[in-house]
């Protein structure tokens, strides 16, 4: 029944739900639905989502992600909204778990061609004119051209191409293959092998420092940009902070190639870390950007998620990608700044600081260990999870003082779930409140009547507001407790910026030159600083982001080059200016 009260209070909703209007911004995890697990032996330690191998692809105006294990894919016509579609790509005949491994997706004058790793050969390649309604046939019943973690790559002059490998003892391989029979031209050429001894970032290991397995070399993929072809790679190990995307140059797309000696993408740092095996696409301004696998490794070493990323070439053909501030508000295709070159290090950032890093918590109630502030925390391997699923369990995080809101990130955390496999009927269901002084509540966002599976939910508002605290309370979890890896607000605090780092030094040892001791003095007002390297004073295009300490012990330099490093400290209220470069031999 349609009363006057129920009107007021549908316009009171409407006026105060703040994520209404059209987005302009992302924040990493991208938030997309992904699938739990198909594999019962990798749920030993709790059921849980994972993905990773993530490909991109820009196909007739739309954007097209395929990554592992998900029984489909998704479409996304602004790189914020995904929509899944179910697809099984395995015959019946193929009996094993792994639905499209690592995925290969290519484009081949009007069609969009998939594959998935297998080293047999009667996987099928498929085929598709119409990928956003589902429509796929096969191209090649029996593709005899087998590997592990393929790739395609179709050059100007229409002749294709597929790499592969995925090791710790062989290379990547490159093959020619016939545009009509899908057959090879030749044989597989090796591409290149990685050189730990050299790379220090190639080392295997979370301290890269081959504690036990020799690293890992694997998810080829090939961008081509003034007549130069850009192979990448991941390594050194999924499992690690410091997985990463290589990147090598050559003037043929089967070689020759040259090694960048820094990483493409890597993000040793922050919430949301790791930034290997993916692949680089262009959006539809015509901007670059590279999408790759973000580690968790806390349910299974393979808990994974998918990030995205400002990347580019700049004016020397040196190709790089932003992951400074990479798990904060980045601005979408249609809003990033039209330049390709990075002048600020950090592309694409809105400048919004994270306001509750570490700031009081409160909830309804704590489920074993799994304590309130582990929400606040930074680090998505810990979480806060409650005593039940139950509909009216909340938690309230404390911003310490008034500050002006921009977006909020809800990162929920798998405990206790109950699937294997890509679920498409399940959902969160949630009120997000915001108050000044926690008594008095407006509502930010009622999802009260979601039906969308949102596990890194991101909302920008769509004015900001100012207030202290922010509370989230459940109504339906997708599976399991009512579990937070992270509620992140981030906005613009009304405090004073960090002070500049008065005193910053890097040892570079004599013994292994592919190491350093970073050290710098404190910052007071600072929760977090930003190390920024790299092999040209002007090309710092790698970042690390260090919490609390005022050290860091880096592994990741190439022992035959000298290198220039910065850093600056970071709070609730912005960013400092940077230190004068130094040059370290």
């Amino acid at each position: 029944m349609i009363t006057k009260k129920n009107i007021l209070l549908l316009l009171l909703i409407a006026f105060t739900n703040q994520s209404n209007a059209q987005q302009k911004t992302y924040c990493n995890p991208i938030n997309i639905d992904y699938g739990f697990t198909p594999i019962p032996n990798f749920s030993e330690w709790g059921k849980h989502r994972a993905t990773a191998d993530p490909v991109i692809v820009n196909y007739k105006g739309d954007y097209y992600l395929f990554s592992t294990n998900q029984w489909g894919y998704w479409w996304s016509n602004d790189m914020l909204n995904w929509h899944f579609i179910s697809k099984k790509f395995l015959r019946p005949w193929n009996k094993v778990y792994d639905e499209l491994c690592a995925p290969a997706v290519g484009i081949v004058g009007d069609t969009m061609i998939v594959f998935g790793s297998t080293y047999s050969n009667n996987f099928t390649l498929w085929m598709s004119t119409n990928p956003k309604d589902n429509e796929w046939k096969p191209l090649v019943d029996s593709f005899e051209i087998g590997g592990w973690d393929p790739a395609f790559f179709t050059d100007d002059d229409g002749k294709l191409y597929m790499y592969n490998g995925s090791s710790n003892v062989y290379p990547l391989y490159g093959i020619e293959l016939n545009r009509s029979t899908f057959r090879p031209v030749g044989t597989r050429k090796e591409m290149h092998f990685l050189k730990p001894w050299r790379y220090g970032w190639q080392r295997f290991g979370e301290h890269m420092d081959n504690t036990f397995l020799d690293p890992f070399m694997e998810g080829a993929w090939i961008t081509k940009y003034n007549k130069k072809y850009y192979l990448q790679y991941g390594a050194p190990g999924t499992e690690f902070s410091g997985y990463a995307d290589g990147v090598t140059v050559g003037e043929q797309p089967l070689g020759f190639f040259n090694e960048q000696s820094d990483p493409l993408s890597m993000k040793l740092g922050g919430f949301a870390r790791g930034a290997g095996h993916g692949a680089t696409f262009q959006d539809n301004q015509n901007k670059y950007w590279h999408v790759s696998t973000i580690m968790l490794s806390t349910k299974n070493n393979f808990e994974r998620r998918i990030g995205i990323w400002p990347s580019g070439f700049d004016k020397d053909d040196v190709m790089w990608s932003s992951t400074a501030f990479g798990d904060y508000p980045h601005y979408l295709p249609a809003y990033r700044e039209k330049d390709n070159e990075p002048r600020q290090l950090n592309p694409g950032f809105t400048g919004w600081m994270l306001l509750n890093y570490k700031k009081p918590v409160t909830v309804s109630s704590t489920f074993g260990s799994y304590f309130a502030n582990n929400a606040v925390d930074e680090n998505m391997k810990t979480y806060w999870c409650a005593a039940s699923s139950n509909k009216g369990e909340w938690i309230q995080t404390d911003l310490g003082n008034e500050a002006t809101i921009n977006a909020v990130q809800i990162n929920y955390a798998d405990q206790d779930a109950a699937y294997l496999g890509k679920q498409l009927d399940i959902y969160h269901q949630y009120i997000l409140y915001y108050s000044l002084d926690g008594k008095k509540w407006s509502i930010i966002a009622d999802k009260s009547q979601n039906n969308t599976d949102v596990p890194h939910e991101y909302i920008e508002l769509n004015k900001p507001i100012v207030a202290r605290y922010i509370k989230l309370e459940n109504i339906h979890m997708a599976s399991g407790k009512f579990a937070i890896s992270g509620l992140r607000v981030f906005g613009m605090g009304n405090g004073e910026k960090p002070s500049p780092v008065k005193q910053f030094m890097v040892l570079r040892t004599e013994k292994d030159k592919r190491s350093a001791w970073i050290r710098w003095s404190p910052v007071d007002n600072a929760y977090a600083y930003n190390i920024y390297y790299g092999t040209h004073p002007n090309k710092l295009y790698n970042c690390i982001m260090v919490h609390d300490v005022n050290e860091y012990w880096f592994k990741g330099m190439d022992l035959k080059k000298e290198y220039y490093f910065t850093i600056e400290s970071i709070n609730e209220n912005g960013i400092s200016s940077k230190n004068k470069i130094l040059n370290v031999e």
